[in-house]
């Protein structure tokens, strides 16, 4: 498993697994924790989740898929950008620790910018690592004016979570030389598109048979191919998560990139950062 590292010096693997939209429905939660515990034993260690996800309801099926293996797990949460103040950011906390069933999370994001001036979010981080609730922290959807905003605290900004994929390929103009030169890690979410559109590309799909794999391969291997990208893809099923996991093998050819830039061509100018 390759890895990035952290600020800190934390080690985390580059392939993670995401939760957007688990735990929305009861009858599925239970499959749900199967997917992400046979992504543990694929060695998808990081876990990404979020209190707005379900309301709460990926947290819990979290719960069920770490019970008993804490230990292996690198866990990622986020904090409603309202949730984000000195006021309220640590019963927000409170609330996801009861629900993953743990005492501290590894890295909690914030998870868009929101009216709380970022300064007192930065504090109300710092009075949470200080508590022992969480161990670091990081941001999501932030551009590079707003990492630039966080002065002398971005030192202690461990990641910055962003819609990074084949046709979200926006933060390659800027945010991803900036994280680099600051040697923070781009946490890509999303990264094989919603609804699947993506994946029946032509493009995509030709790299793929070349490969004898699969598209969604393809796509993560193409974000992971930069050193200091992390990607957590959601998956429900267990073919979709072998799938994932066998990106991390793949070494796409000049002729594959050069597919892929003319399907998806990168940015020539600045871009808005785009968000789901």
């Amino acid at each position: 498993m390759q890895h990035a590292t952290l600020p800190d010096g934390t080690r985390v693997p580059v392939l993670g697994q995401g939760t957007w939209h688990m735990g929305e429905r009861g009858a599925d939660r239970r499959a749900e924790a199967e997917a992400l515990r046979l992504g543990l034993d694929l060695g998808l260690t990081l876990i990404d989740t979020a209190e707005m996800y379900a309301d709460g309801g990926a947290e819990e099926v979290v719960r069920e898929a770490i019970a008993g293996r804490r230990g292996e797990v690198f866990l990622v949460s986020k904090v409603y950008p309202q949730n984000a103040s000195r006021a309220r950011m640590a019963r927000s906390c409170e609330a996801s620790l009861r629900r993953m069933g743990v005492e501290s999370i590894d890295l909690y994001l914030l998870h868009w910018r929101g009216g709380v001036p970022l300064a007192e979010t930065v504090e109300a981080f710092g009075r949470l690592v200080e508590a022992g609730k969480i161990r670091r922290w990081g941001v999501s959807n932030l551009d590079v004016d707003d990492l630039e905003e966080l002065g002398a605290a971005l030192p202690d900004c461990q990641t910055d979570q962003v819609l990074y994929n084949l046709e979200a390929r926006g933060p390659e103009h800027d945010l991803l030389p900036f994280c680099a030169d600051h040697r923070m890690p781009v946490m890509a979410y999303s990264p094989v598109g919603q609804g699947g559109r993506m994946l029946r590309n032509p493009a995509l799909r030709a790299v793929a048979a070349r490969h004898g794999t699969g598209a969604a391969a393809i796509a993560l291997a193409f974000t992971l191919r930069r050193p200091g990208i992390i990607a957590i893809p959601k998956a429900g099923n267990p073919a979709h998560l072998r799938e994932n996991a066998a990106a991390r093998d793949l070494v796409l050819t000049e002729q594959d990139l050069a597919e892929l830039d003319q399907a998806f061509p990168p940015p020539r100018r600045k871009l808005p950062l785009a968000m789901l």
